[in-house]
């Protein structure tokens, strides 16, 4: 009788700790959910990380009630953990890249990026893998630790951008002339910033084999980036062209002449 209800008492405790290690465990998750400053896939995995890491203990707490030596099972369930590691460290080292990723935030979903071969816009930022898509809207699936691995450019993160668009003219024209037709393109775009010393910018840069060449440099913002871009060198060339001034291209000089004509040998003149 003595044992039974010993039995009974133990089983009464070990129902109570479980529902209390996964209550508590919930609680904590759900507490976990409402921290507004982590990603939302962060989120869920940290809140289900200590759920279950709580309800475990509850498991364990409830062993050692029964009488069960929880230290060799501890063992084993660490060697076991140990083999699963090692035969998924590959993965692992995935879902631990994605962990730096959405805590310290490189990129976020919507950025436009490149990391090695790689560009495109971010389509979701997972535990494993980063979704992406290339301007021309193909698919790209990049694991979290080839990205963790490598640099990572942002054309995104910064609200301002600086763009270069270079323009080359002929060596017969007149340079300050080519200054003028610009900055007369340039005086007329909105879209260009002249705030905080960032005042478009006309610069001779080479001397080329056919051209001079001029870059004007312009700062925008990031959104406006490309559609700026194409809009100003289209505009610049029109201009230039209406004013008379050329984009000269390489040209090459042929020479030719009768080789058989040379190889024949000059004839002698009479006496």
């Amino acid at each position: 009788m003595e044992i039974f209800l010993d039995l009974a008492t133990k089983a009464l405790m070990g129902a109570v700790i479980l529902i209390a290690g996964w209550v508590i465990g919930n609680w904590v998750n759900k507490r976990v959910g409402n921290i507004k400053k982590l990603d939302g896939t962060l989120r869920s995995f940290l809140g289900g990380l200590a759920k279950y890491a709580i309800f475990a203990l509850a498991i364990i707490t409830v062993l050692q009630q029964f009488g069960f030596q929880t230290a060799s099972l501890l063992a084993v369930l660490g060697a076991a953990g140990l083999a699963i590691g090692l035969a998924l460290q590959g993965t692992l080292s995935n879902v631990s890249a994605g962990v730096m990723l959405l805590l310290l935030r490189p990129f976020n979903v919507g950025d436009t990026i490149a990391t090695g071969d790689v560009t495109g816009t971010v389509k979701s930022l997972g535990l494993f893998a980063t979704e992406m898509a290339t301007p021309d809207n193909i698919y790209i699936f990049v694991p979290n630790s080839q990205l963790w691995n490598t640099d990572i450019q942002n054309f995104s993160r910064n609200d301002v951008r600086r763009q270069d668009i270079l323009v080359g003219i002929s060596y017969s024209d007149d340079i300050e002339k080519a200054f003028k037709t610009i900055q007369g393109v340039l005086g007329k775009e909105k879209r260009i910033l002249t705030d905080d010393g960032r005042e478009p910018q006309i610069m001779v840069t080479n001397l080329g084999e056919s051209s001079v060449d001029l870059t004007v440099r312009l700062w925008s913002q990031s959104s406006d980036f490309w559609s700026l871009k194409v809009d100003t060198t289209k505009a610049v060339k029109e201009a230039l062209d209406k004013g008379g001034i050329s984009i000269p291209f390489p040209t090459r000089t042929i020479e030719m002449y009768d080789a058989s004509a040379a190889a024949k040998p000059a004839k002698k003149k009479a006496a």
